[in-house]
Parts: structure tokens; C-alpha cells; sequence
């Protein structure tokens, strides 16, 4: 089955996409099929490398640099954007106009930087939204480094993408020295961009650096030229760098804002009143950050999202469930969005003593990572009946959500992973190659102007990840109805999401396999209510000690990605025709595993 952006007869859709209106579709120009980005000495990456998949419907009105859009943004001024911690504990209060200034005097530092790659590793912060902009401001490319890997996976990620210049933490910083690396890195944590003596001043050679002082130019940038770059992890268990392009990210952002303007129609229309009567009485929306900016879901609806749309994002660094319902109540939430573990964790609160009332503020809850749990919906209802819930399916290789579902369209069919959003054409692919049609099962392949440019400097990668006429292959299996709604049955790809954590079984077992004694590994997921998945491991060898070999995922990857459980097989593991481990009797011996260890 294809179920093309065109196909969905919503008339509102089709009102707020006509012609003339600001998102109006149009047809765009397709390019040649077959080339990949790749690193050109002198060259922005993907500028002569275009693939066919640039090519269909797109937003008539888009701007071309992701620049234009943020600068709209500065027309909420004195509002309150970012409400954060310094390392000291004390709260600050960041305003919109303060946000955009400290942007441009770390863009007047950096000059310009045209298709540059500079790389961010910094836990969630302030100072991780300012470098991002003012990067994009420059004219450079933003590299976003997983914060929470261990040294020798940071090192990795600049030696696959070699940054002329790191933006860092403290933390983040000492971990890039820890793993070997020498290069350029400016610890923003501390500055104080209002000053701007405090501005580093010191920039590698490779960057045109100007004087203190400076105005920030704008350099503008194309439609297809590299805007951002974030990891996510592939078969190889090594990160692989995903190049979105200015109109990825510019289209995943519009296709927020439609899909936001369209249930703001909806209740208009239930409530009897114009759209533009609840805009003039609507109070600044508030927004609890708990996503990694480094993800797609903490740079997308955490961050850029928030920004256009005047909302206050209040940033919480680390999962604690107390401190994220008294920031709910104190700061007015109104929209949350986090995975099932997160939700669940809240309503454990509450049952165990803390009051439903600091939940009041919520108008819009919704669940991404993974599928949202009936019975974990049911209970969030009970406990907040005024928010509309939602749900939605997305990733990486596609700057955001491919379907979405809000409120009633989504309540209707609560299994679904959201409807399938304009300009996103999808397909489900039997393993034969043949097109299913609806309710039918196979891979879910997606293409668009939001599909990813490539894997940086991976062409063999780029080229097994698109179809040869064009369609990004997704790895996911599931099926679509008659309406567009998308079910997710299963993963081709070898992957766990655990507490709405991506991890690849095969970085893990890299990880596994280096340690002394190994012979042999497997990782794998098996259901759990609060993560959604739990990441164990079967390992055979000699004198192995499960919680050593915990320790060493932990400190070789990260602390989230080790296994929960690692247990020691006296026999071979089992293997299929082609001779791969066979994971799925691993799962069903799982019981019997445990009981002989």
C-alpha cells in the first residue's frame, strides 16, 4: 500500500494547503538519484550530492535557510524562553531577547564558518541552545555529540565527522580529554554572554574568527546545503552522522506547525469560536524538557518547536519524577511529552502521596520513543481528564515525526502510532518487494522533503538505507489502514528502545565481544511494563563475572546502555541456516536460561 501526502481527503488540510495560504504544497524539483554525501576537501558536504528523494511535494512558502524561521522568533521578546539551573543550583531566567543576543555575540565570534562542521556536547542547558544558534548563525553546520557517552564513544564521533571546533560542558569536556582527544574545545559553561569580555576568544585557525564586539552576519544557506548532523547508532555498532538539510529541518518544523494549527481548528470548531478569539486569550505556553537536545524529539519538539511558537521551555537535566511534578505546578506546564517510563513514574508519585492538582496545568500530554501503553493511557486520563493526549511515529533519518495522532483522532484508534502527516508518502513492502495494501503487513519505507540528505561520509551505509527508487527504508515492520493510520508491529532493525533510549544490540555486543574470555554474545530486548523493553545479554566463555562485564558496556558506551542483566551460558549459543545467533530461541529459552544459572 502507498499512501501518498496527497491521498489524505481531510477538507481542513486541504484549506490550510491551498493555494495562497502559508502552507501552501507545491511540487518540488526532484534531483538525481544514486549519489550520496560524502567529505569533499573545500566542499559543503551533500551540496553536489543529491538524491532523488529531494524531489516531490514540498512547502511552497518554505524558507530556505532554517536562519529565516528562527529570526521570526525574536518577536517575542521579553517573554521568558528557557528557565534552567546553573551548576551551582540557582535558577535563571533566560528571555527571548536575551536568548537572541547571547546568539549573536557567539555568532559575531565565530564569523563565518560556511558549511563548517562544529560540534556541541553539552547536557541540556542554555548554553546548548545559544551555541546551536548561533552555529546555524554562522553559516556552519551543527555536529550534536551524545553528552551522556563515554570518552571512547565521543572520540569516535569526532573522529567520524572531525569538528574544527567542540562546543562543550565542564563534564563533556573532561570526557573528550579522558578518551584522547586533542583538538579544539571551548567550554561555554560559565559564560556570561551579557558580558562579552567573557566570550572565548580563542578559535582554531580554521574558523574566521572576528573581534569582540563585532555584529553576527547572517549567511545565508540553500535549501539542500547541511544544517545539522546527530548520531544514531547502525548494525555496524559504531554512530553514524545523519545530514539534515536546512529544508528537512525547515519542513519537519512546518509540518508541526500545520499539525498544531489543525487540532487548534478543531477546537474552534467543537467550542463554537474563532481560531483567532482563543489565539488573542491564549496565556504563554510552557513546555517541560526531557528529551537529549541531541535527539531529534529534545532538538525538534523541546527546542526549535517551543521557540517559534513563544513557548517557555523549562529544562529538567536528569529524570527525577518529584522535581518534575513540582516544576509542572510551579511553572505552569502545559504540554508534556516524554516515553512511557516517564509517565509512568509520575503517576507513581502521585498514588504514592503527591497530589494530582499539580497536574492541572496540563492541557497536552503525549508519548514518543515508543507505542504508548492502552492501559498507561486509561490512567492518564483518570488522573488528568482535562489533556488531550497524542501520540506519534518518527526518527533520525526523517528531522522528526512521520505520523501523528491528537486528542480524538488519536483516542479512536488508541493502537495506532499516530496518522500519516502531509508530504510524508509511505509505502509497506513486503520482503519480495511487493506493495501491500492496506492492513497488510511488511517494512514501512517513507519518502519526502524531510528525508535525511545521508549518513556523513558513509555511502555504502546512505546507499543500503534508500531503496533504488528512492524511498528511505525506515527498518520497522507494521502495516496501515484504510485512513492512514500506521501500526507498528515489529523492528527489522536489531534494536531495543528501553525507557525510550536507543539501543543497538550491536554496539553492545562490540562492546561485550572485546572483553577478555568472550567467546560469544547476544543482546537483546524483552518486555518490561516501566521501559517498554529491558536490555539483557547472553555471554559464553571462560571465568566471566556478569557484573564486569555490565561495567565495561557502561563505561565503553554509556551507563544507559548496558544491560540490566548478563548472564553466563555454559553451551553455544543457538544459530540459524545463515549461522547468526538466533535470538528468538534466545527469547523463548530466556526462562529456562535464568532458572540453570
Amino acid at each position: 500500500m502507498t499512501v501518498p501526502a496527497s491521498a489524505q481527503s481531510d477538507p481542513l488540510l486541504a484549506d490550510l494547503t491551498g493555494p495562497g495560504m502559508p502552507f501552501e504544497l507545491a511540487e518540488l524539483r526532484g534531483e538525481v538519484p544514486g549519489e550520496v554525501p560524502g567529505e569533499v576537501p573545500g566542499e559543503v558536504p551533500g551540496r553536489a550530492h543529491r538524491r532523488a528523494h529531494g524531489g516531490g511535494r514540498g512547502f511552497a512558502k518554505a524558507p530556505p535557510d532554517l536562519n529565516l524561521m528562527i529570526e521570526a522568533a525574536r518577536r517575542h521578546g521579553a517573554r521568558t524562553a528557557i528557565v534552567d539551573w546553573r551548576d551551582d543550583g540557582s535558577e535563571r531566567r533566560t528571555s527571548f531577547d536575551a536568548l537572541f543576543a547571547a546568539r549573536d555575540a557567539l555568532a559575531a565570534r565565530l564569523g563565518d564558518c560556511r558549511g563548517q562542521r562544529i560540534a556541541i556536547c553539552m547536557h541540556n542547558r542554555a548554553e546548548w541552545m545559544i551555541a546551536f544558534l548561533a552555529v546555524l548563525r554562522a553559516g556552519g553546520v551543527a555536529v550534536l555529540f551524545n553528552s551522556r557517552g563515554a570518552p571512547a564513544e565521543l572520540v569516535t564521533m569526532v573522529e567520524e565527522v572531525t569538528p574544527a571546533l567542540i562546543f562543550a560542558d565542564t563534564r563533556a569536556a573532561e570526557g573528550l580529554r579522558a578518551g584522547g582527544h586533542a583538538g579544539q574545545i571551548v567550554d561555554l559553561t560559565g559564560v556570561d554572554f551579557a558580558a562579552p569580555d567573557t566570550l572565548p576568544d580563542t578559535l582554531p585557525d580554521t574558523i574566521v574568527a572576528v573581534p569582540q564586539g563585532a555584529p553576527a552576519a547572517a549567511h545565508r544557506a540553500d535549501h539542500d546545503d547541511p544544517a545539522a548532523i546527530l548520531f544514531t547508532s547502525g548494525t555496524t555498532g559504531r554512530p553514524r552522522g545523519v545530514v539534515l538539510t536546512h529544508r528537512n529541518l525547515v519542513t519537519g518544523l512546518m509540518t508541526v506547525q500545520l499539525s498544531g494549527l489543525m487540532v487548534l481548528h478543531g477546537i474552534a470548531r467543537a467550542q463554537g469560536l474563532a481560531v483567532e478569539t482563543i489565539l488573542a486569550h491564549m496565556p504563554q505556553q510552557a513546555t517541560l524538557l526531557v528529551y537529549p537536545l541531541f535527539h531529534i524529539s529534545g532538538l525538534g519538539s523541546g527546542f526549535l518547536s517551543p521557540l517559534m511558537a513563544g513557548t517557555k521551555v523549562i529544562i529538567l537535566r536528569r529524570w527525577n519524577p518529584p522535581e518534575a511534578l513540582r516544576l509542572i505546578a510551579d511553572e505552569g506546564v502545559t504540554m508534556l511529552t516524554g516515553v512511557p517510563t516517564m509517565l509512568w513514574d509520575l503517576l507513581r508519585v502521585v498514588e504514592q502521596g503527591g497530589s494530582s492538582a499539580a497536574l492541572a496545568s496540563l492541557r497536552n500530554v503525549a508519548s514518543g520513543g515508543q507505542a504508548l501503553p492502552v492501559n498507561l493511557l486509561d490512567a492518564i486520563r483518570k488522573v488528568c481528564p482535562q489533556a488531550m493526549m497524542g501520540t506519534g511515529y518518527g526518527m533520525t533519518e526523517c528531522a522528526g515525526a512521520l505520523a501523528q495522532a491528537v486528542g480524538e483522532d488519536f483516542l479512536r484508534k488508541r493502537a495506532s502510532a499516530g496518522r500519516v502527516l502531509p508530504l510524508a508518502d509511505v509505502r509497506i513492502v513486503a520482503p519480495d518487494g511487493t506493495v501491500q495494501g492496506p492492513g497488510e503487513t511488511g517494512e514501512i519505507q517513507v519518502r519526502g522533503p524531510f528525508v535525511m540528505q545521508g549518513y556523513w561520509n558513509r555511502p555504502e551505509a546512505t546507499a543500503a538505507a534508500f531503496t533504488d527508487d528512492g524511498w528511505l527504508r525506515t527498518g520497522d515492520v507494521g502495516f496501515v489502514d484504510e485512513e492512514h493510520y500506521i501500526f507498528i508491529v515489529d523492528r527489522v532493525k536489531d534494536m531495543v528502545i528501553s525507557g525510550g533510549e536507543n539501543i543497538f544490540c550491536a554496539e553492545v555486543e562490540r562492546v561485550l565481544g572485546e572483553q577478555p574470555g568472550v567467546l560469544e554474545c547476544a543482546a537483546f530486548g524483552l518486555p518490561d511494563e516501566r521501559l517498554g523493553e529491558r536490555l539483557v545479554a547472553v555471554v559464553r566463555g571462560d571465568a566471566l563475572d556478569p557484573a564486569a562485564l555490565i561495567e565495561a558496556v557502561a563505561l565503553g558506551l554509556a551507563r544507559y546502555k548496558a544491560p540490566a542483566e548478563v548472564v553466563i551460558a555454559d553451551r553455544a549459543l543457538p544459530r540459524n541456516a545463515l549461522g547468526k545467533v538466533d535470538k528468538k530461541a534466545l527469547r523463548q529459552s530466556w526462562p529456562a536460561i535464568l532458572a540453570e544459572n
